[in-house]
């Protein structure tokens, strides 16, 4: 058995090569292009014995080299750069150094690994990540906007920001040259925005209707189909929890727990995947207001705890409920219909909105 560690930049690439006795064989540096990749993995075919290898996650520069040695029959792991301490935390930081410490590392059984999904569906985790990205640089232009507003202690009227008639009064407001035109410009980017978030939303309804999980996950309050796209993309493989402590965990919806002797101390949630975790809040805060049985959760532990932390209980609640759904394939015990067609209607409605444009 031979174990290879590989350390990625954007450039070159440093790997390392191990015998089962942990001896060094080999260390190669190569190009991070497909002709360097390919040349390294022919190198690793010379060899008579199993081949392992780890690559460096960092970025998407691991994407290349980690699909080639695949393709090429070896076995691959991602370290997970958070977790491997041994690299993160050395005094002597070099790449030589980082790749021998990720082939003993894997020749140890001690390489903390990240989940690899396949390509198509990493491409869906990308156009769903990139919606994420525009809403968030939508809110940016609109906290800008506000924050112009301020300046000049203006309030947007009725009870709906940017609603077609407050941008009417926006564009109308004189606010001295330099304002105006700030505030102008922001609201062209606004109006750029809004339309890209609508065609990438079609897109993602366009995959979603012919997914039948989406529409087992859609039957559960406040889930639409751009949420269980995400939970669906970013899971991959529930098979690979445990159970619904360990995805609730996995999805920074637990809370920590912290024992020493005696003495234990249960405390916030530990960090886990941020954008499942922001998605389970807002479903929780749209689900409270429909469903009964998370409305109770809410008035429970709201309170003991508050309202932010009964929101947080009823996402940790729906994080479980989602782990049986999907592991038995059963839809919400709590479903209700008319909604659920609704929601069906809308997600088809953009779908064929999808396929005109």
């Amino acid at each position: 058995m031979k174990y290879v560690g590989v350390d990625v930049y954007k450039k070159m690439c440093q790997a390392a090569i191990l015998d089962e006795d942990g001896a060094l064989l080999d260390e190669l540096r190569f190009p991070n292009d497909p002709e360097g990749i390919e040349e390294f993995a022919g190198k690793l075919t010379t060899f008579r014995d199993e081949v392992k290898a780890v690559v460096e996650s960092t970025g998407n520069l691991w994407i290349q080299i980690h699909d080639r040695l695949e393709e090429h029959g070896f076995d691959v792991a991602l370290s997970n750069p958070s977790k491997t301490r041994l690299i993160a935390e050395a005094k002597v930081k070099t790449d030589k150094v980082d790749a021998r410490t990720l082939a003993g590392l894997l020749r140890a059984g001690m390489l903390f690994t990240c989940y690899v999904p396949g390509e198509e569906l990493r491409s869906r985790r990308e156009l769903l990540r990139h919606r994420l990205n525009l809403v968030k640089n939508r809110t940016e232009v609109k906290n800008r906007i506000h924050g112009l507003l301020d300046k000049h202690g203006l309030r947007m009227p009725g009870p709906t920001p940017f609603s077609r008639g407050n941008i009417a009064w926006l564009r109308g407001l004189d606010l001295g040259f330099m304002d105006v035109a700030i505030l102008r410009s922001d609201l062209a980017l606004l109006e750029t925005v809004d339309e890209q978030v609508e065609v990438i939303e079609e897109k993602i309804a366009a995959l979603a209707v012919e997914d039948r999980r989406v529409r087992l996950l859609m039957t559960m309050t406040g889930v639409g189909y751009f949420t269980a796209m995400l939970v669906l993309s970013e899971v991959g493989d529930i098979g690979r929890f445990h159970g619904d402590k360990a995805f609730a965990s996995w999805m920074g919806l637990a809370p920590s727990v912290r024992q020493s002797g005696d003495r234990t101390r249960i405390g916030g949630v530990d960090p886990g995947n941020k954008r499942l975790r922001w998605a389970l809040v807002e479903c929780a805060q749209a689900a409270v207001r429909f469903d009964p049985r998370f409305r109770g959760l809410h008035e429970r532990v709201s309170r003991r705890r508050g309202a932010g932390c009964a929101t947080v209980a009823v996402a940790h609640e729906m994080t479980r409920i989602i782990y049986f759904m999907l592991c038995r394939n059963e839809p919400y015990r709590g479903a209700d219909g008319g909604l659920v067609k609704r929601k069906l209607k809308s997600m088809s409605k953009k779908a064929m909105d999808s396929l005109r444009n």
